[in-house]
């Protein structure tokens, strides 16, 4: 069976290369790049994507072994109907390998065509790194390869401010366009590159912060060989994705005629403040798949789907989102249950199986980012630790024990992270401490938190009633206990 390529594919249309991409995950294949080929069928866009890896290089060659091609299926609620269909994705032009190619990457900072810079290098991704150099190949961080690209073409162009970029990072994290350029602009004066530079990279080019929405699954390894058979050629980078998608880019009014979304149906928009979209989804939607991640699955539950759907479990997760989470955001709350719902069907999606450890990479900052902020103003609010966050976060910290009934757990996550939890529960197991001891130590790591969590009331004592349920009667019977209020 032949491979994916332009010629079995038959187009050979050529894009000129406007967008350069950090990231060659399934995410961006599934929503970026996707969009990116909907606006050259609809808009006239015009612009194919060339694809750098923030790190690895497999999935690069991947790409380019298939000339950039590959099999988009996107399934769920269309229009009120259940919907499965796939598509091939021809936007991505062509990827370079960064520590092979590295000279192709310059050499792409002096294309006149270039407009667009996109990123998703995961939340960790927008750092500074002080040991980054620019005489590296590559630098180190995503920030420093950036940085290295602006460089060089503001000297490719003479400082010419009609070439600078616009920077649209889908990182997770809050203001993630402003974060972006503060990074840069610290590695620019690190490495000490004249004021002229700092003047065209806040003149000439727009970082724009923004929020991005759609449940990727990923390869369907699970029914590949149905899928290969189905479409008559072999995609090593088929992705799936659910039909939903929302993509809210903080930006100009002039950004709207540049990338004109709004002739094509697409449900993404260009506004001057995104705060209330991004609170809403990252507390809503991003809260619960984390807040249920542990908890579904030390309960012996696999995807997101047999969560939501389970008759303890489902209840447990729609509980805290209606007790826990709406009443504690300032917007309108018929406007948030619509929301919620509408989440709450979108887990449910039969199409797409959302492992639970496919979602577990890095638990630990991300319960920090979107579910810390819910539990803090619970407090503030009520004068008492939210029951069911924190019956989820006791379990995340169970979780880190790294196994599940008898069988181990592969934990993801950094390192520090890991030989913490590792550390602690050695010592619990060797009568070394007891379980008030082990969730007051893990509150209290600030370098976790950004603050020390013993000082909220009971918190400690809560979660270590919630750890020794567990360990003594397990997640189901502890489970129970806590939802015994509101399932019968």
């Amino acid at each position: 069976m032949q491979k994916l390529s332009r010629a079995l594919y038959k187009n050979d249309q050529e894009y000129p290369e406007k967008v350069l991409q950090f990231g060659e995950g399934n995410f961006l294949r599934a929503f970026v790049d996707w969009q990116i080929h909907v606006l050259n069928q609809k808009a006239d866009f015009n612009g194919s994507v060339v694809v750098v890896q923030p790190r690895g290089f497999d999935k690069i060659n991947r790409l380019n072994g298939q000339d950039g091609l590959y099999t988009l299926y996107l399934q769920g609620i269309k229009d009120g109907q259940p919907v499965n269909e796939h598509m091939v994705i021809d936007s991505i032009n062509r990827g370079i390998n960064l520590f092979k190619d590295y000279n192709q990457y310059i050499h792409l900072a002096e294309s006149q065509d270039l407009r667009y810079i996109i990123s998703n290098t995961t939340e960790a991704g927008i750092v500074f790194d002080p040991t980054d150099k620019l005489e590296d190949v590559p630098p180190k961080s995503f920030p420093g390869k950036l940085t290295a690209f602006l460089y060089h073409r503001f000297k490719a162009f003479a400082g010419n401010k009609e070439k600078g970029c616009i920077i649209i990072p889908c990182e997770l994290i809050e203001n993630n366009g402003q974060v972006l350029k503060e990074v840069v602009l610290q590695l620019a004066a690190l490495w000490k590159l004249e004021k002229e530079f700092i003047d065209w990279l806040n003149d000439a080019n727009t970082f724009c912060s923004s929020l991005v929405d759609r449940i990727v699954p990923g390869f369907p390894k699970d029914s590949i060989d149905q899928l290969t058979k189905e479409l008559g050629y072999q995609d090593e980078l088929i992705v799936v994705g659910e039909q939903y998608h929302s993509w809210v880019i903080q930006g100009p009014e002039w950004l709207k005629e540049e990338l004109p979304f709004e002739n094509t149906g697409l449900n993404t928009i260009i506004v001057d403040d995104l705060t209330p979209y991004r609170t809403k989804k990252v507390r809503i939607l991003n809260g619960a798949h984390t807040a249920m991640m542990p908890v579904a699955y030390l309960y012996g539950l696999n995807t997101v789907e047999e969560s939501v759907n389970h008759h303890v479990v489902g209840e447990f997760i729609k509980e805290m989102i209606h007790t826990e989470i709406l009443p504690i955001l300032d917007y309108s709350l018929t406007e948030l249950e619509e929301y919620s719902i509408a989440v709450l069907e979108r887990f449910k999606n039969p199409f797409i199986k959302h492992f639970l450890l496919s979602i577990s990479l890095n638990s630990l900052s991300k319960f920090k980012t979107r579910n810390l902020p819910t539990l803090l103003e619970y407090v503030n609010r009520m004068g008492k630790p939210p029951k069911l966050f924190v019956f989820s976060l006791s379990s995340l910290f169970y979780f880190y024990r790294g196994k599940r009934g008898e069988d181990e757990i592969i934990l993801d996550d950094k390192p520090e992270v890991l030989k913490l939890f590792k550390e602690l529960w050695g010592k619990y197991e060797k009568n070394q401490i007891d379980l008030n001891e082990f969730a007051a130590t893990i509150l209290a790591e600030e370098q976790l938190w950004d603050m020390d969590l013993t000082i909220i009331p009971g918190l400690t004592q809560d979660i270590a009633r919630n750890l020794q349920s567990i360990d003594s009667n397990g997640i189901k019977a502890a489970l129970k206990e806590v939802t015994a209020t509101f399932i019968q």
